[in-house]
């Protein structure tokens, strides 16, 4: 019988969880090396940031308006929903506080979603949602969805503002975190070594001392030496050393043009304001340059002002003939003098009233600067002949007489 019975089969033990814990003691030094000041965001750059500040303040100083296509040309549109985008997008938020919380996220995050509440029909306003807690998910071939506190809207729920798009999913915008890493790491370990040169500077003194003498081969002879002989001395009042044990010398420290730190950094914040295609004097580096400003506004920041519109008029619009247009004209640098000129030529020329020459220099409109103005010397081609009679008939009115060579005031001209 005990040949039928079956052995008893011993088997391995099953592997026991346990947790191992890594410590490292290291001096306070070396965790500042190692570690530096623990992580921050590539966005979270002074630098980067100073650059998303420009965009963010220039835009949100733009008057957005309601523009309608006509047959002679687009007219500017007001009313309440003008106004509502214009003044008060939002309960809280006015327009330039909108901007600025919907350029930082477009530029960091490279995605900004913003929901629009409606009540009886009417806009009532925009609700941008926070960057941190929205969620973009792939959704079929080439759709996706939003995510927001549990809650799932479709693309054509909500505003979806999107900067730099990612080829492989269009729907998802890329920002400028992935172009300025590297340019961002070299800056902050310039920035920490010259922290570090400015917490702990090098000696200027350097002592030399009889390294065989026994007082002072030891840490606690060089204390004593120190203690005796130099922090024991008043300031202003002569050292009285012995010229046999040792000698004092003065160098200078190492500064930051000795490591080339300035140039380092000057060269990291020109990359990254070139990056984000700003003027290198917007984050301190160099001088003002005007056509440099000029081209900015015109090139980068009317670029990203003009994603901007696109997503408002594509998302709250539904005519055909209306759209929604930052004014520029604002953000160029100009003169009085420019302003002036400017506008002199275009009052001569009859394309402007005088009233509206005085609104650009910020006057008030007056009663009598109303009508089209226009010199007597500018006509039509097919006028140019009556040019010397409409003089004399002026001349007539104003009681100087007849001009013209003619009796009848005609100068050879039949009527």
């Amino acid at each position: 019988m005990g040949k039928h019975v079956k052995a008893k089969r011993y088997g391995r033990d099953a592997p026991q969880k346990r947790s191992t814990v890594g410590v490292a003691l290291t001096s306070e030094d070396v965790w500042k090396i190692l570690c530096a000041d623990g992580y921050k965001p590539v966005m979270k750059c002074p630098e980067v940031q100073m650059c998303i500040n420009v965009y963010a303040k220039l835009i949100g100083s733009m008057t957005i308006r309601l523009m309608r296509n006509t047959d002679k040309g687009d007219i500017r549109e007001r009313n309440e929903l003008s106004r509502r985008l214009d003044i008060e997008p939002s309960r809280y938020l006015c327009r330039s506080d909108f901007m600025h919380i919907l350029v930082h996220a477009l530029l960091e995050r490279g995605n900004q979603i913003t929901v629009p509440i409606y009540r009886d029909g009417y806009l009532e306003e925009l609700i941008p949602l926070p960057p941190d807690q929205v969620a973009l998910t792939a959704y079929g071939l080439d759709d996706y969805r939003i995510s927001y506190r549990g809650k799932i809207y479709s693309p054509d729920e909500v505003l979806h503002f999107r900067h730099n798009p990612d080829p492989n999913q269009p729907w998802n915008g890329k920002g400028f975190a992935a172009e300025l890493g590297d340019a961002v790491k070299s800056l902050r370990q310039s920035s920490a070594t010259r922290q570090a040169l400015k917490e702990s500077p090098s000696p200027s003194i350097i002592v030399k001392v009889d390294g065989l003498t026994e007082e002072f081969a030891s840490a606690e002879g060089r204390q004593k030496l120190r203690d005796d002989y130099i922090d024991a001395s008043d300031d202003g009042k002569p050292w009285f050393i012995p010229a046999e044990a040792f000698s004092v010398e003065q160098v200078r420290p190492l500064t930051m043009a000795d490591l080339a730190i300035r140039d380092d950094m000057e060269l990291d914040k020109r990359s990254i304001a070139a990056m984000m295609g700003v003027p290198p004097f917007l984050v301190g580096v160099g001088d003002y340059n005007k056509e440099e400003y000029q081209h900015f506004i015109t090139v980068d920041v009317m670029a990203l002002a003009k994603e901007i519109e696109q997503v408002l008029t594509r998302g709250l619009l539904w005519s055909p003939e209306l759209y929604w247009s930052f004014n520029p004209r604002s953000l160029y640098n100009y003169s009085i003098p420019d302003l002036v000129n400017a506008g002199k030529e275009l009052v001569d020329r009859a394309a402007m009233r005088r009233n509206e020459l005085r609104d650009w220099l910020s006057m008030p409109p007056d009663p009598e600067m109303d009508e089209i103005f226009l010199l007597e010397n500018y006509l039509p081609v097919n006028l140019l002949g009556y040019q010397k009679k409409l003089k004399d008939y002026m001349a007539k009115l104003n009681g100087k007489g007849e001009g013209g060579d003619d009796n009848d005031g005609t100068n050879g001209h039949a009527d």
